[in-house]
């Protein structure tokens, strides 16, 4: 078996697997943890993952498109984030198909019955991706998805345990204490696996503990005995940290309540945000920013009550954006929002949001939808929309009542002003408001602070509340970055990190 030492010319990777027991075990988390740790003590680290499925997705600087998680992970490496850290990444746009971007940039789509056993080009790129990252790293910390003991896609498995027999990978495995049943899911993951890939299990980390560890301990070590492999680490329930969540079990993190933000006091009142919980929900980690402002209270919700009832309401992106608006109609919530607008309470919508709040979505050459269609939208704005079969990906720069903004686009969406409906507007951002809806395509505007605070300081005065902004609340890029050291801190105070650089091959 190759070494990992990353000393020797004959070395041909240092790297490491996280793996977990199930799906938001924490492995996003964990792995930007570790990789800000190796950042930290001057490794040339890089975040890897050979295949996400994720509606969250960001556009990196060369124009390339990949998972937001894997994004995060390479501002905690401290390096630029590339294509070959997400060489593949599926969109689900309904229960059967996914689409998928290869490299970057649109490749195709993959059929239900095909996740299973996936396609031999998009390993083959997933492998390429890694040893090119490998030649260019120290050091490279993939993250596996949901579990390695889905053994019924084994077979044509390239995240899990295929990476790691693929490349030499030894792998650990996290699992989530909080959800209960932590030491029967880390055994049984164990035991599913045949001999080949049991050999590159090296030790496991028990994640979100709250309680006191000395009761846990007997449970550690037979889980130790019985399985052979240590437990590297115990990390803590992380109340503070929460943004960039990688799938729809992540996003409400903050929505809960109990994510324990330890943030300066509002400062004049509460404003409420609402934001709709599309079936398809695009890029939902476009409102992190918001329910990081002091004194604003955000929720995810399908309920046309609390779309009434809210200060703001938030479209955010929809994967599928006309199958999401057949939902918003069946539940009654087009209704609360046509309310909201005659009544002068603000809506933003935001890609997917904005396409919803057009007089007419033309999607004929069926890019979204599984046959050619031509919907009425919400007509909340005199925009038309039309779907290209191109993607629009870029960096955006622009601004706002002298705010300035930069931004991220990801659309097949082209919205055109329409000038025969007489309705008064403005220019917003790429897109337009009348009255107090505002829409635009892009993503990322609210990390801008100086833009998110004008526009909720806008959306109070439109809702009459007193909310306003706290001078000194920190920035949002300032925030992720505390978060990121939380995570390395975690590590290094949890986890056996002298074992841990043994696993990984790799002196610190």
């Amino acid at each position: 078996m190759k070494r990992r030492v990353g000393l020797s010319a004959a070395v041909d990777v240092a790297g490491l697997l996280v793996a977990g027991t199930t799906s938001d075990a924490g492995k996003s988390l964990v792995t930007a943890g570790i990789c800000r740790w190796l950042a930290r003590r001057g490794v040339r680290v890089a975040p890897f993952k050979a295949q996400n499925m994720s509606n969250n997705s960001m556009v990196c600087p060369d124009g390339a498109e990949i998972g937001r998680a894997q994004w995060v992970q390479a501002k905690a490496c401290r390096v630029v984030p590339e294509a070959a850290m997400n060489p593949v990444l599926l969109k689900p746009g309904s229960d059967h198909r996914s689409h998928v971007v290869l490299m970057g940039q649109p490749w195709g789509e993959l059929q239900a019955g095909e996740f299973a056993t996936g396609r031999k080009v998009l390993a083959e790129k997933a492998f390429e991706a890694f040893a090119d990252l490998s030649s260019r790293y120290d050091v490279v910390i993939a993250e596996g998805a949901g579990s390695p003991a889905e053994i019924n896609l084994r077979a044509g498995d390239y995240v899990n345990m295929g990476l790691a027999r693929a490349v030499d990978l030894p792998v650990i495995v996290v699992g989530d204490i909080d959800r209960g049943g932590v030491l029967a899911a880390m055994y049984g993951t164990l035991a599913l696996l045949d001999d080949a890939d049991q050999a590159h299990i090296k030790g496991w980390i028990i994640n979100k503990f709250r309680g006191d560890l000395g009761l846990l301990q007997p449970g550690l070590r037979m889980l130790e005995e019985r399985t052979e492999r240590p437990v590297l680490g115990v990390l803590p329930y992380l109340n503070d940290v929460w943004l960039d969540g990688e799938d729809s079990l992540a996003i409400a993190g903050w929505s809960s309540g109990a994510s324990g933000r330890d943030e300066a006091p509002a400062v004049g009142g509460t404003l409420s945000v609402a934001v709709v919980r599309f079936p398809r929900i695009s890029n939902a980690t476009d409102v992190d920013a918001l329910a990081a402002e002091p004194g604003v209270s955000v929720r995810l919700t399908a309920d046309p009550a609390e779309v009434a009832s809210a200060d703001l309401v938030v479209l955010p992106g929809s994967r599928s954006t006309l199958s999401d608006l057949q939902w918003m109609r069946s539940r009654g919530l087009d209704v609360a929002v046509a309310k909201r607008a005659a009544t002068g309470h603000p809506v933003v919508g935001i890609c997917g949001g904005y396409q919803m709040l057009a007089t007419m979505i033309d999607d004929s050459l069926a890019v979204e939808s599984p046959s050619p269609s031509r919907v009425p939208g919400l007509a909340l704005l005199p925009t038309q929309l039309r779907f290209d079969r191109e993607k629009q990906l870029g960096a955006p720069r622009g601004e706002w009542r002298g705010q300035q903004v930069t931004a991220y686009e990801i659309h097949h969406g082209v919205a055109t002003l329409s000038t025969t409906d007489g309705v008064v507007g403005e220019p917003f951002l790429d897109g337009w408001a009348v009255g107090a809806v505002y829409g635009t395509m892009w993503h990322g505007v609210f990390e801008n602070d100086g833009f998110r605070r004008a526009f909720l300081a806008e959306s109070a005065r439109l809702a009459g509340v007193p909310w306003r902004p706290h001078p000194g609340a920190p920035g949002f890029a300032a925030r992720r970055e505390v978060m990121l050291d939380r995570l390395a801190d975690a590590v290094e105070e949890h986890v056996d990190t002298s074992a841990l650089a043994g696993i990984i091959g790799v002196d610190v």
